[in-house]
This record gives C-alpha cells, sequence and structure tokens, in this order.
C-alpha cells in the first residue's frame, strides 16, 4: 500500500477512495495527536464540493470520539483555517478539499496548533494506527466532544485581509476569478470594502462545478477579463485559496516565481527581506536565480510542496516563499500560503515600487523549461536514482549544461509516474533531453 499522505494531506475520489470511513479515523487518531498539545478544539472548513458534507460529517464525528470539540466554519479558504487557529490556539485545524481537482475529488489537510501542516512523523504516526486499526483508549460518553458553529470566528480572518489591504485599493479595478470555490463569496465582498471596483467571474457554486474550467487552472479567463475591462490587476485562485495567479494590467500572467521576485525587490528596499533570501522550491526558474543575484539577494529551492518550503523558511529564518504554481508564504502573517492575502500583498508592492505592473512582471526572465511524465511501475518511482544507467544519463546532462541548465527529476506523490523536467536556454534541446531521458527511465523501471 503506497503512502497515505500525499505532499498536501490525504485526497481522492470522494466515497471511492476518500471514505466517509477513513475520514472518520483521520479524525480518531488526528484527535490523539492533537490532545497532546491541549483540549480547546478543533477548526474544521471545507470548500464548495459537494462531498464535502459528507466528509466533515464523518470527520468531526473522529475528532469528537477522540474527546475534541469541533468548531465548524463551514465553507472557507484552507489558510483561514491555518490564520485563525494559530491566533487562537486551537489544538489543530481540518480543511476538506481537493484544493485544484476536479470536483469528484477531495482531501483532508489538517494543521496543527500553530497552523503549520502536520509533520511526515506525525502522519506516518497517524497512517500507522490506520493501517493497524489501532485500538485507543475511547473517551467515556460524557467526555465526547460537542459540535459549535464558529461562523463567527471568521471575521477576525477578513479584519486581517482589509488591514493588509486598506492604504492602496481605494480606486482600484480589479479583475476576480474565484473558480466557483471557497472564495466565491468572501473575495469580491472583501476588495469592495477595501475600496476597489471588483469584476468578479465563477462566484456561483453548485457542488458540481468548482475548478471546472475556471479559476487558477484555467488563467485564461482572467487574463480575458482584466483586458475587457481594463482592469489594473486580475486574481484567480484554485479550489481552496491557497494559491493565486496574478494578471497585470495587459492581460500576462504573473507566476509564483515573478512574484517572489517583486517581493523581494520591495522588501528589499524596505530591509525587511531577512538574510536577503527568498525560499523556492526545485522547480523555481533559473530566471528568478538570475534576476535576485542582480539586486543582491538570492534563492533556496526547497523540494516541491508547500510544506517543504515552510520547514526551510522556519530552519533558515526566511520570510517569504513559495512556488511557481502561486503558492507564496508570508510566514510573519500566516505559516501557509494564502492567495487573497498573497494578492494584496502583490497590489502593496507595486503601490510601493510605484510601478505598472507590467513593467515589474517583466523583471524576471524565464529560462524554457520542458515537463515530460515517464510511466513507471508504481512500486519503482522512488528508486529512479539506484538504476546506474538513468543517472549516468542525468550526470551527461548536467555537465554538458553546466551553469546554462539543469535536470530535476522527481516522481509523483499520486501516479505511477517519474517527472522529467529540463532548464536551459533552448526549448528545442531541452525537449529532445528531456524525452530521451523520460525514455530512458520507462524502459529501465517498466
Amino acid at each position: 500500500m503506497s503512502r497515505l499522505f500525499g505532499t498536501d494531506g490525504v485526497r481522492g475520489v470522494a466515497n471511492k477512495e476518500l471514505t466517509p470511513e477513513l475520514a472518520f479515523k483521520l479524525g480518531l487518531y488526528g484527535g490523539e495527536i492533537f490532545k497532546k498539545t491541549n483540549n480547546k478544539g478543533v477548526l474544521v472548513g471545507r470548500d464548495t464540493r459537494k462531498s464535502g458534507q459528507m466528509l466533515k460529517s464523518a470527520l468531526a464525528a473522529g475528532f469528537m470520539a477522540a474527546g475534541l470539540d469541533v468548531v465548524d466554519l463551514g465553507v472557507v479558504s484552507t489558510p483561514s483555517i491555518a490564520y485563525l487557529v494559530n491566533k487562537n490556539k486551537y489544538s489543530g485545524g481540518a480543511v476538506i478539499s481537493a484544493s485544484h481537482n476536479p470536483f469528484e475529488y477531495n482531501g483532508i489537510k489538517l494543521f496543527d496548533e500553530n497552523g503549520f501542516k502536520l509533520t511526515d512523523e506525525e502522519e506516518d504516526n497517524i497512517e500507522k494506527m490506520i493501517k493497524e486499526n489501532y485500538e485507543i483508549d475511547r473517551v467515556s460518553h460524557e467526555e465526547v466532544g460537542d459540535l459549535k458553529d464558529g461562523r463567527d470566528l471568521l471575521r477576525q480572518y477578513e479584519e486581517y485581509l482589509i488591514d493588509l489591504g486598506r492604504e492602496h485599493f481605494k480606486g482600484l479595478k480589479i479583475g476576480v476569478d474565484t473558480g466557483n470555490g471557497a472564495l466565491s463569496e468572501i473575495a469580491p465582498r472583501l476588495l469592495e470594502e477595501m475600496g476597489a471596483t471588483v469584476y468578479a467571474i465563477n462566484t456561483e457554486p453548485d457542488g458540481a462545478n468548482i475548478n471546472r474550467k475556471c479559476g487558477s487552472t484555467n488563467p485564461d479567463l482572467i487574463k480575458a477579463l482584466v483586458v475587457e475591462k481594463g482592469a489594473d490587476i486580475g486574481f484567480s485562485f484554485d479550489g481552496d485559496a491557497d494559491r493565486i495567479i496574478a494578471v497585470d494590467e495587459k492581460g500576462e500572467e504573473i507566476n509564483g516565481d515573478h512574484m517572489l521576485g517583486i517581493f523581494a525587490l520591495d522588501m528589499k528596499n524596505e530591509g525587511k527581506l531577512k538574510n536577503d533570501t527568498v525560499v523556492g522550491t526545485v522547480m523555481t526558474n533559473m530566471g528568478l536565480d538570475v534576476y535576485l543575484d542582480s539586486i543582491g539577494a538570492k534563492v533556496l529551492k526547497a523540494p516541491v510542496g508547500d510544506r517543504y518550503v515552510l520547514e526551510e523558511m522556519v530552519k533558515g529564518d526566511y520570510v517569504v516563499g513559495g512556488e511557481q504554481s502561486g503558492h507564496i508564504i508570508f510566514l510573519e502573517y500566516n505559516p501557509t500560503g494564502d492567495g487573497l492575502a498573497t494578492g494584496i500583498h502583490l497590489v502593496n508592492a507595486i503601490k510601493n515600487l510605484d510601478k505598472d505592473p507590467s513593467e515589474l512582471n517583466s523583471y524576471v526572465t524565464n529560462y524554457p523549461q520542458v515537463l515530460i511524465n515517464a510511466k513507471v511501475e508504481n512500486s519503482k518511482k522512488y528508486k529512479y536514482m539506484d538504476n546506474l544507467k538513468v543517472k549516468e544519463e542525468m550526470d551527461k546532462i548536467e555537465e554538458e549544461f553546466g551553469k546554462t541548465g539543469r535536470v530535476v527529476i522527481r516522481p509523483s506523490g499520486t501516479e505511477p509516474l517519474v517527472r522529467v523536467m529540463i532548464e536551459g536556454k533552448d526549448q528545442e534541446e531541452i525537449t529532445k533531453v528531456a524525452r530521451e531521458l523520460a525514455d530512458i527511465i520507462e524502459a529501465e523501471l517498466k
């Protein structure tokens, strides 16, 4: 059996792979870990998927069976749970969401009392108890938890966001695509409260249309909206709103790497870029390295996954980090990626730097990248570096590229694939090299 927890919680097709029975066990055994800190209860929220209600009921039952009160926030973004758990020091938090995946999928993410995703060790402990059907000492009928309505807590999170952008939003025209997800109601309303004129699309979730040809994985919609409305900037979110794809006034995408470049420049100017470093991942484009070097800063590259970005930020005392996909973490504000907060920070940086978004977007020049999936046996996908022929080919590519390119190979967390990413100056050359390497991996690990 493969690892239950992926890079972003437990995920699968709702009621088939991610069942109510599994959700109950995640609550029961996760509750055992949460209780070791305190017994203040667990915050629970979900995105707009129809299956969220079913899974929330089962997960909450597990937490209550473990003796923890459950505070239900309803439909909320992932970062709102992390923020409110940390601010109020609840025992932990849980979000029921499959993020950017199609609506038939769902997932469960668990957060500790500081709003951090659980460590690998804590997840492994929960997984071990589930696989072994571990018998715990059940609390008495008098000690089971209560289910409470916690929607009044959300105003704390909303006021935090409003305070972030209070100075710079008056008169601004913003295009917004909420992807029929968790921000469908809150994002347009809060941006208008801050003084912006908002043009919003995909704000009517029906339980099945989340991420359906919209949101951050379909940026053409927000690009067209910004151009059509003559907006100053555009924000596009995924289902649980922990990521953002922004668009400048010309309709050009500002991805996570470009945002990190803009934030680094602004924070360095303000003397707030600790250790002159931002944290990216191994997938961060070399163009960001080149730009940061030009302003006296650098990027530290963590493994793929915002949890690993966060680990490096905590370890090295860095204040900003993120992924190309738009997960950006501002650690002094919230210990997880927050799409709407990132959009607010982006507007603040643009105003501080007094430049058009398109000019700032041009500062990072992307090196060509190619990503090719090699289909392999699931049991062998983590063993590619044990294969002598694969290792020799990788060493050969890296030697030939020198400092003008690089190769990154990583196994998929959920599929029988090894992902081959090559970056360099010539698109045709790197595509050819990536295909050849992927063919070797498929032949050797089939």
